[in-house]
């Protein structure tokens, strides 16, 4: 009897264009199909609470699509240096296939892995699963990585080239192995469950991502260079990046049909490549994470070690709950609550006022959206977040100060999105919804605003705010020019 070739799925959950299944299924070899439940292992990050709602329906949607094939997902819990060795040995495999992670703490750990499994006379393949380039493969001409975006941007459009799509393996036969079950890992949230947006929301796994994909190229994609910043369409952007977070679709699939679309006249290629910009800020934050470890926590550029921020529990706790006062900021609070998702320009908006209005630490926002988001990079969310700061690479100047009143009226003209998410404004005029404190008396009674009782006083003054934080950053320059 041949000896089984072993997969071990991580943030690749899917069946089609995956490398590291197509090659374990073409040894012929029975497979073994694997997920860990790692968060034993030290160093790693857990996952946030609505991450963890998302794994719990992809691993159930991917378990069934694999016995649908034939094949068995089995779950295991624990460190993944235990774990996996057991049951190689458990199961007789004498290879093992995975997609690269890109972490240092899990490139470390399945350094070692391969090590462990190599001196028992196991070979361990390795493959690309998750970008469309190796962190290490786009150079600038002296040699090093891209630290600006748009360079990079411009070279991988000059050099990648998608590989040819792999279909999704025929049978996925093997042993019946003792598994865990999803319940065991208590990850959908209870007591209480909060999670209905999410389920009204999202439809987790491999079939889910490749509908979404497909929706969004049947037309929304042609207007994407503008919808994409207005909150108030729910077709501008694609929603894959949950989908992508876990693999269950990857960006080569994506790329090869948006290029196709462009090529046969169905999509426009204005539309595409500011869609697929997207996909290359993802990469870019990827390089960054790679060349950058503590990306998620520490200050790309290191004069921020000295930003005098501040220090204010309420403030933060209003920003979380959507009661700051400035409606665009709260309606994109809210909807991430509920949701797990917010709009990509209203979380520019909310990063802003967090780190500038409030003047408080980009990392306390950078940890609300890993707990909340169902999006929750570990490479796009501090990337991103640091922009808006000011400390990333390629960030936004230090004096880019989001007005979200100006915000609000150029993205949310009519007020769509502030008026789904922040219901007890839905009767103000246009004319004040985004600034209810410029109101007379009279508008806020007919519209039954009372603010400070039904819709809070804004936290904080905008010319003022803006200010203090014009201030605060200048002490930076200040303190560099001294040196």
């Amino acid at each position: 009897m041949l000896a089984p070739a072993l997969v071990w799925f991580r943030e690749d959950l899917r069946l089609a264009d995956n490398p590291a299944l197509h090659a374990a299924a073409a040894t012929g070899k029975p497979l073994v199909l694997l997920f860990i439940h790692d968060e034993a292992s030290q160093g790693l990050r857990p996952l946030g609470g609505a991450s963890r709602w998302w794994l719990d329906k992809a691993l159930t949607a991917f378990t069934a699509q694999i016995a649908a094939a034939g094949g068995q997902l089995t779950l295991r819990a624990g460190a993944a240096a235990d774990v996996l060795p057991a049951l190689v040995a458990e199961t007789g495999a004498d290879s093992v296939f995975w997609s690269r992670r890109y972490q240092k703490v899990e490139r470390d750990l399945d350094g070692a892995l391969m090590e462990t499994l190599k001196a028992s006379g196991v070979r361990v393949s390795s493959f690309n699963g998750r970008l469309l380039n190796e962190p290490w493969q786009i150079k600038t001409g002296a040699g090093d990585h891209y630290k600006v975006f748009t360079p990079y941007w411009r070279a991988v459009k000059a050099q990648y080239h998608a590989p040819d799509a792999l279909p999704a393996p025929a049978s996925l036969a093997g042993p019946h192995i003792a598994s865990d079950t999803l319940s065991d890992w208590a990850l959908h949230p209870t007591r209480p469950d909060w999670a209905d947006g999410l389920g009204a929301t999202w439809t987790p796994g491999e079939a889910g991502a490749l509908d979404r994909l497909s929706d969004f190229l049947d037309g929304p994609v042609n207007s994407y260079a503008d919808a994409r910043n207005r909150p108030d369409i729910d077709t501008g952007t694609s929603r894959l990046s949950p989908h992508l977070r876990f693999g269950e679709i990857g960006p080569a699939q994506v790329w090869r049909s948006v290029r196709h679309g462009v090529e046969s006249g169905r999509i426009d290629e204005a539309g595409a490549m500011t869609f697929l910009s997207e996909i290359g800020w993802r990469e870019f934050s990827y390089t960054l994470l790679f060349h950058n470890p503590d990306l998620a926590s520490e200050n790309y550029n290191p004069d921020f070690r000295h930003m005098p921020w501040r220090s204010d529990r309420v403030a933060y706790r209003a920003w979380c709950r959507g009661e700051t006062g400035y409606p665009i900021v709260d309606a994109g609070m809210r909807q991430l609550w509920q949701t797990g998702f917010m709009h990509n320009r209203v979380r520019m908006i909310v990063a802003s006022f967090l780190t500038k209005h409030l003047l408080l630490p980009w990392q306390m926002g950078e940890d609300w959206f890993w707990d909340t988001l169902v999006d929750a990079d570990p490479a796009a969310n501090p990337a991103s977040w640091q922009w808006t700061a000011g400390s990333g690479a390629d960030a936004a100047p230090y004096f880019r100060v989001f007005n979200p009143i100006i915000q609000g009226r150029k993205f949310d003209g009519t007020g769509v999105y502030v008026r789904r998410w922040c219901p007890e404004l839905a009767s103000l005029p246009d004319k004040y919804l985004h600034a209810p404190w410029e109101a007379d008396a009279m508008t806020l009674h007919a519209a039954n605003v009372a603010l400070g009782t039904t819709y809070p006083e804004p936290l904080v003054d905008h010319p003022a705010a803006r200010q203090r934080a014009l201030d605060a950053y200048a002490t930076l320059k200040d303190r560099r020019n001294a040196a």
